[in-house]
């Protein structure tokens, strides 16, 4: 981080065109959580591969119908329902 301070962007430059000092902010903004040997060894899974593999099948699978459009709360919830079953508590979610 120290080594890339001297090629960040001025203040004065917007966000969008300061893409290296919206890293470092981004990285120093979050204290902690860039423990990636705690991960390992507690056998997590790092990177956002499956993240973004769950994301397009949960999500966009089901939200991108060719047609269909939803309000913004309808679709919160039906996004609630599909990661319930995703992670197997669908019925456990309906016992209460």
């Amino acid at each position: 981080m120290q080594g890339l301070e001297k090629f960040k962007e001025p203040p004065s430059r917007k966000k969008e065109d300061a893409p290296l000092r919206t890293a470092i902010d981004y990285v120093r903004n979050r204290p902690g959580q860039f423990h990636y040997h705690l991960a390992l060894e507690r056998e997590l899974p790092i990177g956002s591969g499956e993240i973004e593999s769950a994301h397009r099948h949960l999500i966009q699978k089901r939200l991108k119908i060719p047609g269909a459009w939803w309000k913004k709360e309808n679709a919160n919830k039906r996004l609630q329902l599909r990661t319930l079953r995703a992670n197997q508590r669908w019925n456990q979610y309906w016992t209460h």
